[in-house]
């Protein structure tokens, strides 16, 4: 495990197309998500600690959204031949387990995570309802082995911020977590974990 944290992706950048298949067998492409308040696109996995630490979290923040119009998708792009507990199989029970109502979709070329610049896992992206990047980083100051409570306060406040019509205040926290997964161990240019603090 690489302890990394998101690159930051800039601000008003449109949100990069993707079709991939969801948990259930269906295909899923950002077309799925149009008409939407706003799009959360989350990178995680199956395995890695800081997502099972904020797992709880992230079933809250998810159900209390989508019942306000606000769509999440989840993001699996990690190595799934190297780390088999990150298999699409392993995934379909991984959701059922957190209770994850939204689609949970399975990056195999890693394409996807490179296109949004991912680099972490757990990675947030906030898009308002015309796909704009308003708002990445962490869903809020919680880590694993921190007395800190789980709130999701960083991401409410960025999507309370979208359903109200208002830009997201800076500073936007990077979120610390491990490293995606690289196919055959070739991360992208952009990927570079050293120094993180956090």
């Amino acid at each position: 495990m690489v302890r990394t944290a998101s690159t930051m992706l800039p601000l008003g950048t449109s949100a990069p197309d993707f079709r991939l298949l969801n948990i259930n067998g269906e295909m899923v492409s950002l077309d799925s998500f149009k008409g939407s308040r706003g799009l959360v696109v989350v990178f995680m996995c199956n395995h890695c600690p800081y997502v099972k630490h904020i797992a709880p979290e992230l079933t809250k923040v998810s159900n209390d959204y989508m019942a306000k119009g606000i769509a999440f998708v989840g993001i699996s792009s990690n190595d799934a031949v190297a780390h088999s507990d990150d298999s699409p199989e392993m995934m379909k029970l991984e959701a059922a387990s957190r209770g994850y109502q939204f689609p949970y979709l399975y990056d195999p070329t890693q394409e996807v995570a490179v296109a949004y610049r991912a680099a972490c896992t757990p990675d947030f992206f906030a898009f308002d309802a015309n796909l704009k990047l308003v708002y990445r980083g962490q869903l809020d100051d919680s880590r694993p082995k921190t007395d800190k409570p789980l709130t999701g306060k960083d991401l409410r406040n960025a999507l309370d911020c979208i359903l109200r019509g208002e830009s997201v205040p800076e500073p936007h926290r990077p979120s610390i977590g491990c490293n995606i997964k690289w196919l055959q161990d070739k991360a992208p240019d952009y990927f570079n974990p050293a120094g993180i603090q956090g």
